[in-house]
């Protein structure tokens, strides 16, 4: 058995289907993942978000630390509830996690890391409190949910309270508001608008039950990841890890090069790397014959100036939105916009196109 997050009996009253998860007992879906799936793309979902971790960071070096722990800079926020995604890197610039940090104020921020890395990631950041007065807390008060989906502010709003709904009104994205012990972030992981809520453990399974009442629909771990994917949303593990650099996982835009004078873990290496040449990237692939795109198959890559070159699917899905196989890829800096892909011994031909494939419902590809 597993570790049970405070929805637990929620998944069960609602027939779900439980997988082990990185340790946790997480649902896999409650019925058809399809129709999960399409249910967040065309109204409303929810997902139960409870395994990731949330940290707090406070001291009255907390922002100095958190610009060197962090690729991005934290400096870029100053109103509270400002959120802010980041890669936080190794000395050799591979990332050790991606994740989200809130403003609260200067000597207190919020941060959100994932299920898989919760150990590794909190020993890195207690590591690195070495020279700054800043404390790193765990904090397991929560339970975390994410309402997703065209419909999902609407009728997440229907149920809470009215300072709740004062609080969020006109809330803009990559914010979130701190009401009646709720902390309720624009934020999420489907390519669609929403919320991702933290709310006290012990509200958890009722305030799924207002959700349901209110004609939210709950979704397991397959739906969110087929809709991640189609969002180009890289999955820790799969399209980026330790060994693999921001500028090879088309995470560039979260590296905060400016100001010049602000060192962080890992900029030396990245520089190194930027000197030298980036060698891959990471790029969307649309799948032109039959088969579906899963991980770790080959990309095989002709018309290079030195022969032919290879690289190696990351993620891969049969979309439900575009009814096509889609997925991303790690390739040689200097392809085209056509591959082929191993597929049980036979070269299928695939179309390279940005990793974002779908968002707010409609295709990009």
């Amino acid at each position: 058995m597993g570790q049970k997050t405070p929805f637990y009996q929620s998944h069960l009253d609602s027939n779900a289907k439980i997988v082990d998860f990185g340790g946790w007992d997480m649902p896999l879906h409650y019925g058809s993942q399809m129709e999960e799936h399409h249910f967040v793309r065309q109204d409303a979902g929810m997902f139960d978000v409870s395994h990731m971790t949330v940290v707090e960071v406070k001291g009255t070096q907390a922002k100095a630390y958190l610009q060197y722990l962090l690729a991005n800079d934290v400096d870029k926020l100053n109103q509270t509830g400002k959120a802010l995604y980041s890669g936080m890197l190794n000395e050799k610039g591979g990332v050790i996690d991606d994740l989200i940090v809130y403003y609260i104020d200067e000597s207190n921020y919020r941060v959100v890391v994932n299920a898989s890395t919760r150990e590794k990631d909190l020993a890195w950041m207690n590591k690195q409190t070495d020279g700054y007065s800043v404390e790193v807390i765990e904090n397991s008060d929560y339970a975390m949910l994410a309402v997703q989906g065209p419909n999902a502010i609407e009728k997440t709003n229907q149920v809470l309270s009215s300072n709740q709904q004062q609080a969020v009104e006109g809330l803009g994205v990559f914010f979130a508001a701190d009401t009646e012990g709720y902390f309720i972030a624009r934020t999420g992981y489907t390519g669609e608008d929403g919320y991702e809520i933290m709310l006290p453990n012990e509200q958890a399974n009722d305030f799924w039950k207002k959700l349901l009442s209110a004609g939210v629909k709950p979704c397991g771990l397959g739906a969110r990841d087929t809709l991640r994917l189609e969002a180009g949303m890289n999955l820790y593990g799969n399209d980026m890890d330790e060994n693999i650099s921001p500028l090879e996982a088309n995470m560039a835009w979260t590296i905060a090069w400016q100001p010049e004078e602000r060192d962080f873990i890992g900029k030396s290496a990245l520089l190194a790397e930027k000197e030298a040449g980036v060698k891959n990237k990471l790029v969307g692939l649309v799948l032109e014959g039959r088969g579906v795109i899963r991980s770790h198959m080959k990309v095989i890559v002709d018309g290079l100036v030195d022969g032919n070159g290879e690289g190696e699917t990351t993620s891969g899905t049969m979309s439900p939105t575009l009814k096509k196989s889609i997925g991303m890829a790690r390739v040689p800096k200097a392809t085209g916009d056509s591959v082929m892909l191993e597929i049980r011994g036979k070269l299928v031909p695939a179309k390279v196109v940005k990793p974002s494939f779908v968002r707010k419902g409609k295709a990009l590809v």
